[in-house]
């Protein structure tokens, strides 16, 4: 029986033929920078100016780091993370299961978002929860309003000592998000700073989601101008789309202001949800995930993924992929949280992907032998766009035909291969 793993290896043949289609766009759009000239023009003497370098690449970076593991009550997770578009790869992650000792039942997970380089990222994935655990606000009674305080002291902390070490090593540029969550044996913990998001699903919808922090959010306006900052572009100061963050030292130097009330504030907001039998899994997304995808439209895809794959890792991988095909070019990274009660295989679920295939498949074949009976040459993007205007029953929720990319990338080139024209072995013209 096949699952939606089915021709998954196909996928950086497709990717290389859409570059290849799109990337003049990308580039004429994305690179050279302020002050860049366009192709073909000249400056003249006396007029060269510095070309910012591109934060995008001609190709995207496919290479996916996966992890997977489980805690002993019952918790199962992957990670998914993927460099895609951008020059550079600025996000990291924490995934421990169980925090050992007292708190062996007690599981921490958080993604971090870097910015202009990924030194702080790095810096706060490594200190972040020490931070937290150092407040002795975590203890095995489980009192919220005592963990809400930890955390949020736990990232001011960790600001505080990133600023000590960025001026003593010369790096204060740059700065990370965070979306994090520590998960008890009663509740569940969501730590948020800036514009990376969870969101956790109970029985089949949106239980519960962060709430991104953007400098245009009126609460966070109000503040950004009272530290005698702006915003316009929708940035602060026409800058850093993000208004809370750790790190970002150059937007934290307003005078007789705590540091909850700059510019940029290290703040996390906390939210804390008691947990239920009909919890079934928990997403922690950087933006790369949820530029291109909703709340609702995510919990509909992990939920029918689930009922068809085994691997969390792939599942992890399906929503990487389908956030680049939306036209995701960010890093792309996504944690998810499996609970006890979390969609299992469905036989039936399996015969359905099954004929989803078949139908996708047969519908490749259509369209390649008309493309060749008028003619033309059947591009795989040309197949691609007659796909997408035809209706085709039974796609994934929330992913739609881009979700079934690597299907019919693997039925293209299977109906390319079968359509080449036999060349005849040279040794059988002489028997």
């Amino acid at each position: 029986m096949r699952t939606a793993r089915k021709g998954s290896v196909e996928m950086p043949a497709f990717v290389r033929q859409l570059v290849k289609e799109t990337e003049k766009r990308v580039s004429s759009f994305f690179k050279g920078g302020r002050g860049g000239t366009a192709e073909g023009e000249q400056q003249g003497e006396g007029e060269k100016e510095e070309v910012i370098p591109s934060p995008y690449l001609d190709r995207p970076v496919l290479d996916k780091l996966t992890e997977e593991g489980c805690a002993r009550w019952g918790l199962t997770y992957a990670l998914g993370s993927m460099q895609g578009w951008r020059a550079n790869m600025e996000d990291f992650h924490n995934c421990v299961p169980q925090l050992g000792g007292e708190l062996a039942d007690w599981s921490f997970f958080a993604v971090f978002d870097g910015h202009a380089g990924s030194t702080v990222a790095q810096y706060c994935s490594q200190h972040l929860l020490g931070h937290i655990l150092a407040t002795d606000g975590i203890g095995p009674e489980d009192d919220p309003p005592k963990v809400k305080g930890a955390i949020e002291e736990g990232f001011l902390q960790t600001d505080k000592h990133l600023h000590s070490v960025a001026r003593r090593e010369g790096w204060e540029r740059g700065g990370t998000t965070v979306v994090a969550t520590l998960i008890s044996p009663y509740y569940i913990y969501f730590a948020n700073c800036g514009d990376s998001r969870a969101m956790l699903c109970r029985s089949g919808q949106v239980c519960f989601s962060t709430e991104d922090h953007k400098p245009y959010s009126p609460l966070e306006k109000e503040r950004i101008e009272s530290a005698g900052g702006s915003v316009s572009l929708q940035r602060i100061n026409g800058s850093l789309a993000v208004s809370r963050a750790l790190g970002d030292f150059g937007y934290k130097g307003a005078e007789n202001r705590t540091p909850s009330q700059q510019m940029v504030s290290p703040e996390p907001e906390v939210c804390v949800v008691e947990r239920s039998p009909a919890d079934e899994f928990l997403v922690l997304a950087c933006d790369g995930v949820w530029d291109t995808i909703s709340n609702e439209e995510l919990c509909a895809f992990i939920h029918n993924r689930l009922r068809v794959c085994t691997d969390l890792r792939d599942v992890c991988t399906q929503v990487i992929d389908l956030c680049l095909y939306k036209g995701s070019l960010d890093n792309i990274s996504i944690i998810l949280l499996c609970f006890p009660g979390a969609p299992q295989l469905s036989t039936e679920a399996l015969h359905q992907e099954a004929e989803l295939e078949d139908l996708l498949e047969s519908k490749v074949a259509e369209i390649y032998d008309e493309l060749c009976a008028r003619g033309e040459e059947p591009e795989l993007l040309s197949v691609l766009t007659v796909l997408a205007s035809t209706v085709i029953p039974g796609l994934p929720p929330g992913g739609g035909i881009q979700s079934k990319r690597n299907c019919i990338i693997s039925a293209y080139y299977q109906q390319r291969d079968a359509h080449k024209p036999m060349i005849p072995n040279v040794s059988d013209s002489y028997n």
